[in-house]
């Protein structure tokens, strides 16, 4: 039953099957050691400006993913944060008001 539990999970969500085996840890670990010094290999070959304009790559094809709010957007949520200010304002400055009435009174 439970076999078949893991292979759901498997199936629905692409995990790989290896996770499951506590007995592959030692293989596990060793890839693990593999991959880093792969990638430490091509990152001491490449020279910082080509480094650079990768990241540079990437951080302009994250930034046409992102959705820029309109002008309207923009008023919108400006115009709802200054009356959430201004109604914060006055409800702290009524609750002092408040405990300096009742300070004055117990006095």
């Amino acid at each position: 039953m439970a076999e078949v539990r893991k292979r759901k999970e498997v199936e629905n969500y692409k995990i790989d099957e290896t996770q499951f085996h506590k007995n592959d840890k030692k293989d596990k670990v060793k890839e693990k050691k593999k991959e880093p010094k792969q990638a430490n290999n091509t990152q001491e070959k490449k020279s910082a400006w080509v480094r650079f304009r990768i990241f540079c790559h990437g951080v302009k094809s994250e930034a046409k993913k992102v959705h820029w709010p309109t002008k309207k957007d923009m008023v919108k949520y400006s115009v709802a944060t200054v009356v959430f200010i201004i109604f914060c304002s006055l409800f702290f400055y009524a609750i002092d008001v408040i405990f300096a009435l009742i300070q004055s009174i117990f006095r």
